[in-house]
């Protein structure tokens, strides 16, 4: 099935707000960037930018979680055209899954062929430290939902949820850059309340390496659409009953702050090897 059918097909409000950016648009977008919690500075690099706030745009619900800006940016970077939102909303927040799922979606239905998925997380893995950056290689949905279930419900494969060659063209940004870059399982959870120590281990047995609770809907709805997915998680605290320090939303925005150069300076190696990439 065409995108554009199976995008009609699972939200048919995408067609409104597709309609109501297009003509504000420079350039049809080639990469799509979900920037996480304090992370969406990184819209700001980017050349010849247009921002549209996420109130402008029919159907696309506006966060309020701080360090997310609600924009839709969209401009070059080099030579490739590129879409970030700056910002997402989450469960917690109490939206539907649909909802959550919506500037993924959207992002797709304005031409994006591949999608990077970026997040403030918690370190479980052994060696991560806050600043550091980790390359999700599979997930574990632990949120009780899932954004392709319903009436019009298909299966679909998850072997390679996260693209395959975009994360060597992460490992291979990482390597040009000299920027760190870990590797794991990143377990996605309903939140806002942070995990308990007995979560943690119990997160560490099931194989996660970090936590968080964004990213795991994204991906399963982007590969629901044939798209490739690729994610970075940006570790800003260690998971409860690693440190002993008491965990804050501050703490994260913080540690998201303090990663910024090491960040930015992947995000854009990466999206440039993306761009001369073959279609997958």
């Amino acid at each position: 099935m065409p995108v554009s059918e199976a995008l009609a097909a699972v939200d048919p409000r995408l067609t409104e707000a597709v309609r109501a950016v297009r003509t504000l648009l420079p350039r049809v977008p080639q990469v799509g960037i979900v920037l996480g919690s304090g992370l969406g500075a990184f819209g700001e690099s980017l050349e010849g930018a247009v921002s549209i706030p996420f109130s402008s745009i029919p159907h696309l619900p506006r966060p309020t979680v701080a360090g997310h800006a609600g924009n839709l940016t969209v401009g070059s970077l080099a030579t490739v055209s590129v879409a970030c939102l700056r910002g997402r909303v989450h469960l917690y927040e109490g939206h539907a899954v649909r909802d959550v799922v919506f500037g993924v979606r959207l992002l797709v239905a304005l031409g994006c062929r591949a999608v990077l998925l970026t997040n403030a997380a918690g370190g479980i893995q052994k060696g991560l430290a806050p600043g550091s950056l980790l390359l999700v290689t599979d997930h574990l949905n632990l949120t009780g939902q899932n954004p392709i279930a319903g009436p019009s419900y298909r299966f679909v494969d998850m072997t390679h949820v996260y693209d395959v060659e975009l994360g060597d063209a992460a490992r291979q940004a990482a390597r040009t850059t000299g920027v760190s870059l870990a590797e794991g399982v990143y377990a996605g959870l309903l939140g806002p309340s942070y995990e308990t120590p007995a979560e943690v281990r119990m997160l560490r047995t099931l194989g996660a390496d970090a936590v968080g609770m964004s990213t795991v809907l994204e991906a399963i709805a982007l590969r629901a659409l044939s798209v490739r997915v690729g994610a970075v998680s940006c570790i800003t605290n260690l998971a409860a009953g690693i440190s002993g320090a008491a965990l804050s939303h501050h703490e994260v925005e913080q540690a998201a702050n303090a990663a910024k150069h090491s960040f930015e300076a992947l995000l854009r190696e990466w999206v440039t090897r993306i761009s001369v990439m073959p279609e997958g």
